[in-house]
């Protein structure tokens, strides 16, 4: 459960804090700061910050070799990893379609293809038990012919002959790819074409001869969190360095400054860039033919795409024109022709506004109309919405299965057709086709049941938080389970970023938890996006012990409740997530005996000088603000550690190859557990990137290790 991209009462140290407490602790830290760095002991771990420096490349390897001997050794782990490679491998899972010109294409893995094969196939025969697939690309055998060990990053076509595809393959799973132009009809790299060596880049088609592109074009040139900021317009025959700047950020922005072209399906496009000043606020500019027109859209809003003259517009912020507010969490209608004649002054419609307990989840178009996914109380519901001739929108619900979390998959741009995917714990994923005119679903494709679902049953709780506040979270446990505090339980949980957390049917979960007797808990803390962007904002830069605080009341509230109890309770999380563990690992010890620490950020008082840290500023805060510097320090893990505090063993795992979050963190983290002589697990993946592995076998060895760790602990 890695995710990527992306208070209250409390405990600090061990110490349980009172408001005025918390307020004494601030103004002290605060004052601290402002003295200046010199007074801050000297980390003695920099070293290790060094990505691959031959010392580095010891004491991982040392760090692995020990982590490896135990958990390998186990007399559980070569099941587990049985179980988990078989998963891996089968070939048994629903192929996730992509529309592009009226066909049906998919990137496949399995055990025949360890990396991967891009294919495509006719929308009838997508629908057919056996689908007859044309490979387009396969990359086990660019792998090989190239001595790469290429990661797909996805396909941009052309949007005139959609023959032409600008393919990003990733080296090892590292967010940085290299580009290269590939022609579906031939099946062949295009000779002379469109090529981008290794970097980190936002690039698309404007049309079949023309790339509009931002990159590092010169050493330096890019964001202080390693994004680029200035676009290009790049011609076909023209030597890369020579394409015509249109626009650019500034090196102090928080994230890349990108193009986007929104197509309706039709041959009517808007092309836009869009600058990343922080995470969360964007300016949107028209590119016209007299340069870029900056738009009256709010900074906190995104595009969702285009239906006809309407582009769709999701708010994280309240948006008000004149008389009229639109509120954070809606999804608008913005006429594109009035957009692009008076840019400043935007005529819009509301399409979906939600309820108190409802949140947008995800947006597709097609030729007339909006598919629209929401969660109500974290359980999924889709609507299609249709424009009326007096420009409102009505929506009309699509009947699916309840008590499920149901997503967007794809949506044909040129016709009326677009696929669901709906899951939850004890269900495996089926697709649903849409027809968007008559607003009907059809299932079309399921995924055979990876355990035996029957014995388990799914309850929604709620916890009360310190500040009052009721926090919702999923028990998925045996039907005939005692509530007597003894059953082996794993809590997941993200709260960042306004990511939502909901169920999802997890083979490996399965297989090797729930089948071996074990319970799990997914929790819906603060932070996230379940209930909106209030839901996030409450947990946001020095709010974030809100989010710790929530998860700290869902452990509390299942020992209260008899489903386990300390020695029983292990958690798990990754990336923000990571964070999360590594927090609750300081504040918590004694509330959990198993930490699985994800490819997490943990030094959170320099975590703006490792790999792409710098771009998450709008959601943690700046040690560059005293205020926010204060509070950072008060919850960094690698900080807060503390010697002889009895601390459970954790499992800290990290790939060498994680250039999102870095794996920094992580190796600090453990060498600072090192010198205390607490107990740790320590590993790290040389590929991989901001996950668990390269390919689906790489995967299934870490997940193995995880689960041999858990049940070492909790079972």
């Amino acid at each position: 459960m890695i995710m990527g991209r992306e208070r209250g009462d409390g405990h600090i140290g061990g110490a349980t804090r009172t408001p005025l407490h918390a307020a004494v602790v601030l103004s002290i830290t605060m004052l601290i700061a402002a003295c200046g760095s010199a007074a801050a002991p000297q980390d003695p771990y920099l070293w290790l910050e060094d990505l691959d420096s031959p010392r580095v490349q010891a004491w991982v390897g040392d760090q692995n070799r020990r982590t490896l001997d135990v958990l390998e050794h186990d007399s559980r782990y070569a099941g587990n990893l049985a179980q988990a490679t078989a998963l891996a491998k089968t070939s048994d899972r629903i192929p996730m379609p992509r529309f592009e010109d009226g066909a049906v294409e998919n990137f496949w893995q399995d055990g025949d293809h360890k990396r991967g094969i891009w294919r495509e196939t006719t929308t009838a025969d997508y629908e057919a038990p056996q689908p007859h697939w044309t490979t387009l690309l396969d990359l086990d055998e660019l792998s090989r012919a190239e001595g790469k060990n290429w990661v797909w990053r996805g396909a941009d076509c052309d949007p005139v002959t959609h023959r032409r595809c600008l393919i990003s393959l990733s080296d090892g799973g590292e967010d940085a790819v290299s580009v290269r132009e590939f022609d579906r009809s031939t099946r062949q790299f295009v000779p002379d074409g469109f090529t981008v060596p290794r970097g980190k880049v936002d690039l698309t088609f404007s049309d079949e001869n023309t790339v509009l592109i931002a990159r590092e074009w010169r050493p330096g040139e890019m964001t202080v969190s390693g994004y680029p900021y200035i676009v290009r317009q790049w011609r076909r025959g023209q030597p890369l360095d020579a394409a015509t700047e249109l626009t650019r950020g500034a090196r102090t922005d928080q994230l890349s400054t990108a193009p986007v072209v929104l197509d309706n399906g039709a041959g009517r496009r808007l092309e836009l860039v869009v600058r990343g000043r922080t995470f969360f606020e964007h300016d949107a500019d028209l590119l016209t033919a007299t340069g870029p027109v900056r738009t009256a859209l709010p900074a906190k809003s995104d595009f969702a795409g285009m239906v006809g003259n309407h582009l769709l517009v999701s708010l994280r912020q309240d948006w008000v024109l004149g008389a009229t507010t639109y509120p954070a969490g809606a999804l608008v209608s913005v006429d594109a022709d009035r957009l692009t004649t008076d840019p400043e002054r935007p005529q819009v419609t509301p399409v979906y506004l939600p309820g108190p307990s409802e949140s947008l989840s995800g947006v597709q178009t097609t030729r007339d109309h909006a598919v629209v996914t929401s969660l109500n109380d974290v359980r999924g519901r889709a609507t299609v919405y249709t424009s009326r001739p007096d420009g409102t929108w009505s929506g009309t619900p699509v009947p699916l299965p309840d008590n499920a979390t149901v997503d967007t998959v794809t949506a044909d741009p040129t016709g009326e057709h677009a696929y669901l995917s709906v899951t939850s714990f004890l269900v495996p994923t089926t697709l649903w086709s849409v027809d968007t005119a008559a607003g009907t679903a059809r299932q079309v494709k399921t995924t055979p049941p990876q355990f035996d679902s029957s014995r388990y049953v799914v309850e929604q709780q709620k916890a009360t938080s310190a500040d009052g506040t009721p926090v919702p979270y999923f028990v998925v446990h045996a039907a005939d389970m005692a509530f007597d505090g003894s059953n082996p339980t794993l809590m997941n949980a993200y709260g960042g970023f306004g990511i939502s957390q909901t169920p999802s049917y997890q083979a490996t979960l399965g297989r090797l938890w729930l089948e071996h007797g074990g319970v799990f808990v997914l929790a819906n803390i603060r932070g996230g996006g379940e209930f909106g962007p209030a839901w996030h904002e409450a947990a946001r830069t020095t709010r974030r012990q809100r989010a710790f605080d929530d998860f700290a009341a869902v452990g509390k509230d299942l020992v209260a409740r008899g489903v386990t109890s300390a020695p029983r309770l292990g958690i798990q999380g990754g990336s923000n997530g990571g964070l999360l563990m590594g927090v609750e690992f300081v504040q918590h010890p004694e509330m959990w005996n198993a930490i699985d620490i994800q490819v997490p950020l943990l030094d959170m008082m320099r975590y703006e000088k490792i790999a792409a840290g710098a771009s998450w500023v709008d959601e943690y805060g700046s040690v560059d603000d005293p205020a926010q510097r204060a509070f950072l320090e008060s919850v960094s893990p690698y900080g807060q550690l503390r010697r002889g505090a009895h601390y459970p063993e954790p499992f800290v795992w990290t790939t060498t190859k994680d250039d999102r979050v870095g794996p920094q963190h992580a190796r600090k983290f453990a060498a600072r557990l090192a010198e205390f002589g607490d107990p740790y697990l320590f590993y790290e993946a040389g590929e991989g990137g901001h996950g668990a592995g390269a390919d689906r076998e790489e995967q299934a060895r870490t997940s193995a290790l995880e689960y041999t760790y858990l049940m070492r602990r909790l079972m």
